[in-house]
């Protein structure tokens, strides 16, 4: 077989048992890789309804079989696990350079069963697999801990690791690799946490061999070309990365402002692309293997948020910045380095503050319990409660539990913006009905990376679609949610992926994923069945959603009943009911949601 190694490294952490595994081919290429191995592992071997931080979970590092190949931008894996933010399903992408040394250990995948009494790393370099002590790296951030393992291992290493939210179970914990790059969503870091399990260190030379290894350069040379050409026009992504998107947001009207009380924000200026690239941006960075390099490495060179790093993107200037109500950058940026070293996602972390803000700033909370006034724009509250969340100090206590766990506690649910207990992210579906669907269907709770329709609704990515409308937002949603699976469970990021390989005509994406994939793997996939094998892996993941006890698709109170106040959608709600049955029907799921018999048996999933 090519393209997979067909290697599964199997970690009991409570026992400390180490053992290889062979992967049935039948398998491997009904589910892909990556996201769609994972759910298959996880659905046949853990409870759904088991405690996410106990040691009955099962934390799964998965590459696909683009990763490590020169397949433009084939260097990206999942983390996979039940989500203690969300209670059901977890499944976080990162890129940077560890996914590609991973897969060079000679393993497609990594998991880690039951709990280590101490603090452990694994360290694999191909045939030498150890679990070593950790205890020296307890209590440190991500950025430390990373520089330490590479010193005591190799400098050719990857390290994805914890840092001290992880450790101290805060809900948004994330696990962080390469420094700066996250997999970021649903609590992975926290799983990992709660398994004492502080960091993974890969490196190796073992890549698969790949079934036309000449057909693979030739096609990612062009690609590359097709990439170079965009750049060349002057490219948003190339110049700016995503920080260009509160602009056009914002024109839009559904820029999370204030916790989603508004769509627009009147200082966008002061925090988005160009204000980020004149002050602060020292250059573009890659992950490995990229032609888009779309990352940025950033400095504020001196006063009081003084740092160096990556960031922040779109989806951090919307939540720590417009969604707080924050307008100044120093600041901005200082808030994205902190949250990259203890280890955060800055999307649950910025809409938690942003929703105890409004809670403080209309008397449901108060200044005592809070230790400090908490207003909307306060830039170095926002800072401190980052800080108390990561160390569950005071009131981060109640901030690490999510905005969900946070406005229960104080009698104010109405106030979190959330889908199955996960904050939305930097798209305000009242003004975009297609992501409103998304966020109500997604299996992972709300997520802008289970399928992200604003390519069409906002961008004209391939085509421009109406985003105040519900017609053809069903289909719409269900092509994009597979689509995602699809390059999830290949190991290919969505960036090129969607830009380059995506048009009017739908078939295109899975037509130049079979291509590449059938490069890899000689597994001679038709477009029709990569996209079946995508539909098979979301359908899964819904059984196992199911099964978690999660199976309402709904949305917030905020957006089906409290109309956007300003901007080109002011007055509009999402109209939920208008899309939720045909959605259904179009999957083949019953009146409630759940697979039908015959959906399963024509996915070859099993019935019970």
């Amino acid at each position: 077989m090519y393209g997979w190694h067909l290697k599964i490294l199997r970690v009991n952490l409570t026992t400390k048992k180490i053992t290889q595994e062979d992967v049935d081919p039948k398998i491997a290429r009904d589910y892909l890789g990556g996201r769609g191995w994972a759910i298959h592992y996880l659905y046949k071997e853990m409870d759904p309804m088991a405690d996410a931080l106990s040691p009955e979970n099962i934390l799964i590092f998965a590459t696909g079989p683009l990763t490590a190949t020169p397949a433009p931008t084939g260097n990206r894996y999942m983390v996979v696990t039940k989500s203690p933010l969300t209670g059901a399903l977890a499944h976080s992408n990162s890129g940077g350079e560890f996914p590609t040394w991973m897969k060079r250990t000679g393993f497609d995948m990594f998991i880690f069963e039951g709990k280590s009494p101490e603090p452990v790393y694994l360290f694999v370099n191909e045939d030498q697999i150890e679990l070593r002590s950790a205890a020296h790296l307890w209590g440190k951030d991500a950025h430390e801990t990373t520089d330490i393992l590479k010193a005591e291992t190799s400098a050719e290493a990857r390290v994805a690791c914890i840092g001290q939210a992880g450790e101290n179970l805060t809900l948004m914990g994330a696990i962080m690799n390469d420094k700066h790059r996250a997999a970021a969503r649903s609590g992975v870091g926290a799983v990992m946490g709660s398994k004492n399990l502080k960091a993974v260190v890969a490196m190796g030379n073992k890549n698969p061999p790949l079934y036309d290894p000449e057909g693979m350069r030739t096609l990612s040379v062009n690609t590359s070309k097709e990439v170079g050409a965009d750049v060349k026009k002057g490219s948003n992504m190339r110049i700016y990365g995503t920080s260009y998107v509160p602009q056009v947001t914002n024109t839009l009207g559904i820029l999370p402002t204030r916790n989603f009380l508004q769509g627009t924000f009147e200082h966008v200026n002061n925090i988005d692309g160009d204000a980020l690239k004149n002050q602060y941006l020292i250059r573009h960075t890659p992950c490995y293997r990229c032609p888009l390099s779309c990352g940025r490495l950033t400095e504020v060179p001196d006063g009081p948020y003084k740092g160096k790093g990556e960031g922040p993107e779109y989806e951090t200037i919307s939540s720590l910045g417009t969604g707080c109500g924050v307008s100044n950058l120093a600041a901005l940026v200082k808030a994205n380095y902190l949250c990259n070293e203890y280890g955060m996602d800055t999307i649950t972390t910025g809409m938690t503050i942003a929703a105890a803000m409004e809670m403080y700033e209309k008397g449901y909370i108060s200044e005592e319990i809070i230790g400090m006034p908490l207003k909307f724009g306060d830039h170095d509250a926002m800072i401190e409660m980052i800080r108390k969340m990561a160390y569950r100090e005071g009131f981060g206590n109640d901030l690490a539990q999510g905005s969900y766990r946070l406005a229960e506690k104080y009698g104010h649910p109405e106030i979190a913006v959330t889908t199955r207990k996960q904050e939305f992210p930097g798209y305000d579906p009242r003004g975009s009905q297609g992501m409103g669907l998304l966020y109500a269907t997604s299996n992972k709770g709300a997520s802008h990376m289970e399928g992200d329709v604003a390519y069409e609704e906002v961008f004209g990515v391939p085509v421009k679609e109406n985003p105040l409308t519900t017609e053809g937002k069903p289909e719409l949603v269900k092509h994009f949610e597979d689509s995602f699976a699809l390059m999830d469970s290949s190991g290919l990021c969505v960036f090129v992926a969607i830009r380059y390989a995506f048009n009017k005509d739908r078939m295109i994406l899975p037509l130049r994923l079979a291509e590449m994939m059938n490069l890899s793997t000689g597994a001679q996939y038709s477009p029709e069945e990569v996209m079946i094998a995508a539909e098979r892996v979301y359908n899964l993941e819904r059984m196992f959603l199911i099964k978690a006890g999660s199976t309402e698709d709904t949305l917030p109170y905020r957006m089906l009943h409290e109309p956007l106040p300003d901007g080109p959608a002011k007055g509009k709600v999402v109209e939920l009911d208008k899309m939720l049955p045909e959605f259904y029907a179009l999957r083949g799921w019953d009146e409630k949601g759940v697979p039908t018999k015959q959906k399963l048996m024509e996915l070859g999933l099993p019935l019970n």
